[in-house]
C-alpha cells in the first residue's frame, strides 16, 4: 500500500538548498555557530524511516487489531501485547516494501518514497524491517502458540507479497490471508484459545480482497508501466472498479447473516450503509482517484462495528 504519496520533508529540504547561495549566505568554508548539519541529517533520516514504513496502512491495521482485542474482552495488558505484535508485523512489512521497491520507485520518479529519493538508504530500511520482524516473532508467540503462528503466517504472506506475489495473478492471496488471520489471531489470544467464529474470518478475508482492489486501483496504469501484473492490473481499471463492490458487500452480508437467528436491526442498517458506500466509491472514481479506497474504508468501519457487536470467538 502506498501511504506516503507526498514529498518527503527531508527530500524537499535537500532540493530547496541545492544550487546558488541566497543573499546573506555564509561564505564557503565558514560554519555558523547555530549550524547543526549532522543533527539535521539525522532528523531527516528518522523522518524518512518513519515515512518508509507506510504509516497510514500500518497504523490502520494496528488500530483494527487493538479494537478487536479490546472489544473481545482481552483486557488492557493482553490487548497491548496483541497491538504490539500487530504493529511490529506491519512495520516490518511496510519497510520491506519500500526497501525492495526502492530502485523501481526511483526509476519511475515516484514522489514520497524515502528509500528511493535518498532521504534514507535502502539498507537502513532493510535493517529496520529485520529488527521489526525479529521483535514481531516473540511478541506474537507471547499471545499464545497458535495465535502467534497464525499471526506470523499472515506476516509471512505479506512479505511474500512484497518480494514475489505482488506482480502475479496471486497478488490478492496475501491480503485475504492477512485480513482473515487478524480476527482469528485475536480470538486465539483469549483465555483458553477459543476457535474464531467462521463468519469473522470469512468477512476479514473478503475485506482483504477488497482492500487489495481498492488500494491498487488508482495506480494501475503506473504499475503496469513498471511491469507489475497483479490481479487488478490484469482486470484493468474498469474491471477492478466493477468487481470491488462484490467483496465489500459480501463481507457485510456474511457478518449480518452468519450468526444464528434472523438478521437484526443492526445487521440490516449495516447492510444499507455498506451497500451505499461500496457502490458510491467506485462510481465516484472518475472525479476522485481515491474514492474507491475511501468507500472501502467506510465499509470496513461498518464491518468493524458489526465485528465488535458480534464478537470474534465462539461456536
Amino acid at each position: 500500500m502506498d501511504a506516503t504519496d507526498s514529498v518527503s520533508p527531508a527530500g524537499a529540504g535537500a532540493a530547496g538548498t541545492a544550487g546558488a547561495q541566497p543573499i546573506g549566505a555564509v561564505p564557503d568554508g565558514a560554519v555558523p555557530a547555530d549550524a547543526d548539519p549532522a543533527g539535521s541529517g539525522r532528523r531527516g533520516r528518522v523522518v524518512g524511516l518513519a515515512l518508509a514504513c507506510h504509516p497510514g496502512p500500518a497504523l490502520a491495521v494496528t488500530a483494527l487489531g487493538c479494537a478487536l482485542a479490546l472489544g473481545s474482552g482481552l483486557g488492557g495488558p493482553r490487548s497491548a501485547l496483541v497491538t504490539a505484535a500487530v504493529l511490529t508485523g506491519q512495520l516490518s512489512v511496510g519497510w520491506c516494501n519500500d526497501a525492495y521497491d526502492a530502485r523501481r520507485d526511483a526509476d519511475a520518479g515516484r514522489r514520497g518514497k524515502p528509500a528511493a529519493d535518498g532521504t534514507v538508504e535502502a539498507r537502513a530500511v532493510w535493517a529496520a524491517a529485520a529488527v521489526a520482524l525479529a521483535l514481531c516473532v516473540p511478541l506474537s508467540l507471547a499471545c499464545g502458540a497458535l495465535a502467534g503462528v497464525v499471526h506470523l503466517a499472515a506476516v509471512t504472506a505479506a512479505w511474500l507479497y512484497n518480494l514475489r506475489l505482488k506482480a502475479t495473478a496471486l497478488s490478492w492471496l496475501p491480503y485475504v490471508a492477512g485480513f482473515g488471520a487478524l480476527p482469528a489471531a485475536v480470538a486465539l489470544s483469549l483465555p483458553g484459545g477459543p476457535w474464531p467464529r467462521w463468519w469473522t474470518v470469512t468477512a476479514g478475508a473478503l475485506l482483504g480482497f477488497a482492500a487489495h482492489l481498492a488500494d491498487t486501483l488508482p495506480d494501475i496504469a503506473a504499475d503496469r508501466a513498471a511491469g507489475i501484473r497483479g490481479l487488478p492490473h490484469r482486470l484493468g481499471a474498469r474491471g477492478t472498479r466493477l468487481l470491488l463492490p462484490a467483496p465489500l458487500l459480501g463481507a457485510t452480508a456474511v457478518l449480518a447473516f452468519g450468526p444464528p437467528g434472523p438478521v437484526d436491526a443492526v445487521g440490516a442498517a449495516a447492510l444499507v450503509l455498506a451497500g451505499a458506500a461500496a457502490l458510491a466509491g467506485p462510481a465516484l472514481g472518475g472525479r476522485w482517484r481515491k474514492a474507491a479506497l475511501a468507500g472501502a474504508v467506510a465499509v470496513a468501519a461498518v464491518d468493524l462495528a458489526l465485528l465488535l457487536a458480534r464478537g470474534v470467538a465462539g461456536a
